[in-house]
């Protein structure tokens, strides 16, 4: 399988989990157009090493998806730098903690516009590209929490099931354009940002990383193991492929057992 002279969009790509699809996407020959937040110049060195390392042609467009016209400007920003948009990967997101009568309604409004408005938003941008050119593949990284609950995270949860209810919409609406929507539903993944996580709960225990990873696992995961973006990145390579085009409106856990039990 390639995706040779294929044009995918991930936003929340200058990191994590949206830099492992990237790379992965890029890895087949994809065209790559990155979205999120990051230092300038390191974004523009990804650019670079991307493309080089891979042989595709990469940009960065830094549209705030938290604006209504963001999602829209990017996938159309999109389509005129490479001439087409096949793969759209909603993977961008924020999150906060609170019990539900604190939450505050500043963070609520932002985790739902740019954990679930934006997918929308996107995704109504993209289809009428994809459908005109006969083929196309949405992805919307979700989370276990589209699943099931967690307690202090009632805007994340909401909008995580909203995703995975747009998602089963799309794909039914899209089923005989020979375009797929699925969603991707990890676990823990070890990104930068829980990396630093791990390592601000072993100083303030004054414990070993090991035992903090252990025990951030053992929370919510029957397996002790993180998913790496590289892996959710292969899952995203797969959803590409012909041997998947029969795959659509589809939650697809991958989280160490987190919803199975």
């Amino acid at each position: 399988m390639t995706l040779r002279n294929k044009t995918a969009l991930v936003t929340g790509s200058t990191s994590g989990i949206g830099l492992g699809v990237a790379n992965a996407l890029a890895a087949e020959g994809a065209n790559i157009m990155l979205n999120g937040f990051g230092d300038a110049e390191a974004i523009d060195q990804l650019v670079v090493d991307l493309a080089a390392r891979h042989g595709v042609e990469v940009d960065y467009d830094g549209a705030d998806l938290l604006r209504a016209d963001g999602p829209g400007e990017l996938v159309e920003s999109t389509r005129a730098r490479f001439g087409t948009l096949d793969v759209l990967v909603n993977n961008a997101g924020i999150q906060h903690v609170a019990p539900v009568e604190s939450f505050p309604i500043e963070r609520w409004d932002a985790i739902i516009a740019l954990n679930l408005s934006a997918v929308f938003l996107s995704m109504r941008a993209a289809i009428p590209i994809m459908r005109a050119q006969g083929w196309g593949r949405i992805i919307n990284v979700a989370s276990a929490h589209g699943l099931v609950a967690s307690a202090n995270k009632v805007a994340y949860v909401a909008a995580k099931h909203g995703v995975l209810g747009a998602t089963k919409v799309a794909a039914l609406e899209l089923a005989n354009d020979a375009i797929t929507v699925n969603a991707i539903c990890p676990g823990w993944v070890l990104t930068p940002l829980v990396e630093r996580q791990l390592e601000e709960r072993a100083a303030a225990a004054g414990t070993e990383l090991a035992a903090e990873s252990d025990a951030m696992l053992a929370e919510k995961q029957p397996m002790r193991q993180f998913t790496s973006p590289e892996a959710i990145g292969a899952l995203a390579v797969y959803l590409c492929s012909d041997a998947a085009r029969t795959v659509t409106g589809t939650p697809i856990s991958i989280d160490g057992g987190w919803v199975a039990q």
